[in-house]
């Protein structure tokens, strides 16, 4: 009888076990725009936005992100083993990417500064500061 109990004990535990690691695995990451419009209706929650403004900021933001991804990612590093040359222009390719980043910023500051004032403007950008350094610790995580 002891033999069966400790049995099923076992069956019980690794089922529950089981259960537990195929949940983890299942639950999928976020995409980009998913992620990016949770981002935005967080901020638009922790402002206490109405929600005409709230509908404006939610698709602005993540109108704002899909430009910055259409400009692809940051150009290389330069590093030692580049000859000047090169190194040159991966430097002027850098540039050129902060520049079209720059004037992107600038152009929704200009859309945001027709539904937000200075100072909300300067919160949203606080907290979208703040978000990207949770995540960048978070994917710096070991086992991640």
């Amino acid at each position: 009888m002891k033999h069966v109990i400790r049995l099923l004990l076992s069956v019980v535990l690794l089922t529950t076990f089981c259960g537990s690691v195929s949940a983890q695995s299942r639950r999928q990451r976020l995409t980009r725009e998913q992620l990016a419009e949770v981002q935005a209706k967080h901020i638009a929650k922790e402002m206490a936005m109405n929600d005409t403004t709230s509908r404006r900021f939610i698709e602005t933001f993540c109108q704002f992100q899909r430009d910055i991804w259409a400009l692809g990612p940051r150009p290389k590093q330069p590093h030692s083993q580049m000859t000047d040359e090169e190194t040159e222009q991966a430097l002027k390719e850098r540039f050129d990417h902060s520049q079209k980043i720059l004037d992107l910023r600038r152009k929704y500051y200009a859309i945001y500064s027709k539904f937000l004032t200075q100072k909300q403007i300067r919160r949203v950008y606080e907290l979208e500061r703040q978000m990207m350094e949770r995540l960048s610790k978070r994917s710096r995580r070991p086992g991640q």
